[in-house]
């Protein structure tokens, strides 16, 4: 992988972690890098299960498949948080 594909990756991971993040309702004491890396796992995911349902590849923006990598990043979030809450665990 080359140095401009890390760092698209780690952008649109980014992107895609703060999307997550949003969609989740309250407060996500949670730190930016895991937000980030949440999104990474979840925009591969996303991308995954768009190619095996057979909607990404079309003409224009995938929007099915920014719907299913918003939708896992907000799992995902939603997770960490939940997780991080019951053990007592922030920053």
């Amino acid at each position: 992988m080359t140095v401009t594909g890390i760092l698209s990756a780690l952008i649109v991971g980014l992107i895609i972690g703060a999307l997550g993040r949003l969609v989740v309702p309250g407060r996500q004491n949670i730190p930016i890098w895991l937000t980030m890396v949440i999104g990474v796992v979840a925009a591969l995911l996303g991308t995954v299960i768009a190619r095996a349902v057979g909607v990404a590849d079309t003409r224009g923006m995938d929007w099915t498949e920014l719907l299913f990598q918003v939708v896992l990043a907000a799992i995902g979030v939603a997770l960490v948080v939940g997780a991080a809450g019951r053990r007592g665990i922030t920053r």
